[in-house]
């Protein structure tokens, strides 16, 4: 299947907010961005493993995966891609600073 290349926004432009980036770092793994129903979902790659075809944006030492059928329509990678589920676990846990 041909997908049509990112042509709004170059990977190098697309934003990572801070918050997201300290939510990346507190939980010490890389992420990927994947389509649902609801719109782009921010998981852990060990949830949805990354794809060969996802390109690659960096926060501090870990990877944000983006499908490549999101990343055409993505300028900032933001807290409301995270599933509430991932909020309340984050929630439970000690030190919890949001």
């Amino acid at each position: 299947m041909y997908v049509r290349p990112n042509t709004l926004t170059p990977i190098e432009d697309i934003v990572v907010n801070e918050d997201v980036a300290d939510y990346i770092r507190r939980r010490g793994c890389d992420f990927r961005i994947c389509t649902s129903c609801g719109g782009p979902l921010l998981l852990p790659v060990s949830m949805k493993p990354p794809k060969a075809t996802d390109l690659q944006v960096c926060t501090g030492d870990h990877t944000i995966f983006i499908s490549i059928h999101q990343a055409r329509y993505l300028q900032s990678i933001h807290r409301g891609m995270l599933p509430m589920f991932l909020d309340q676990i984050e929630d439970q846990s000690p030190g919890h600073e949001f």
